[in-house]
């Protein structure tokens, strides 16, 4: 869903859904998880028009939500 800052940035909010073989202690476990994620400025323009569903590979970084969160947000940088 694209939005606008007050300060007329474009926001590009959305769930990711992650799977993937990882290796733990010696043997393989299947990881699995959902995180709100965010697109903000010029990549977001790239991020709205992505198909529903397609695997993408994300660089970004975690983040609060907000300043007195305990919920993280993965902000989206590359894809």
């Amino acid at each position: 869903m694209l939005r606008y800052t007050p300060a007329g940035i474009p926001i590009v909010s959305a769930r990711l859904l992650h799977s993937s073989q990882q290796t733990e202690a010696g043997i393989e476990r299947l990881v699995e998880f959902e995180i709100a994620a965010l697109a903000a400025g010029e990549i977001s323009g790239r991020f709205n028009r992505l198909e529903l569903g397609s695997a993408l590979c994300f660089t970004g970084f975690l983040a609060r939500k907000s300043r007195n969160s305990k919920s993280l947000v993965f902000h989206i940088i590359d894809f």
